[in-house]
């Protein structure tokens, strides 16, 4: 699987403005609601969701990263969402430090072994430290979204 099969240019949020976890769950949800059409139910639905998976045990999973992901009733496909605050945000993250990137991945009830991979692949990606640092330094939406499909080439 590749990241240009679930992430879109338009689900590329450069700059969140949201200040804590709730908000930024709450930002990722309401966009993710507004720009991907088949997601069912509202962006309250999505939010929702996500907390749920939160309660469950936090997905900052270190090194400024957190991937918030859900199973949402009714999807048909995977679908996914990053954003970037610069600034970081306290996410009870797993070494206790702020996240930068965020990477959101809703995924049908019924698809454990799709999800599974898309984790591994997300993960993989952002477990390199250079691909981090350059993702910060990237410029805009269009340049973090091709800078994922390169580093994704690369694999």
């Amino acid at each position: 699987m590749k990241i240009g099969e679930i992430l879109t240019e338009t689900m590329v949020l450069a700059q969140l403005s949201a200040a804590d976890k709730e908000g930024v769950l709450t930002e990722l949800a309401s966009h993710l609601h507004a720009h991907a059409a088949d997601v069912p139910g509202g962006a309250q639905d999505v939010l929702r969701a996500l907390i749920d998976r939160e309660r469950l045990g936090s997905t900052g999973v270190g090194e400024g990263v957190a991937i918030p992901h859900a199973k949402i009733p009714g999807l048909n496909r995977l679908v996914a969402c990053f954003g970037r605050a610069i600034q970081g945000i306290a996410f009870d993250s797993i070494d206790q430090q702020p996240v930068r990137l965020f990477f959101v991945l809703l995924v049908p009830e019924n698809s454990a072994g799709a999800h599974l991979k898309a984790l591994a692949r997300i993960s993989r990606l952002l477990k390199d430290s250079s691909f981090r640092k350059t993702l910060l330094e990237f410029p805009d939406q269009a340049a973090i979204y091709n800078g994922f499909l390169e580093e994704d080439d690369k694999y």
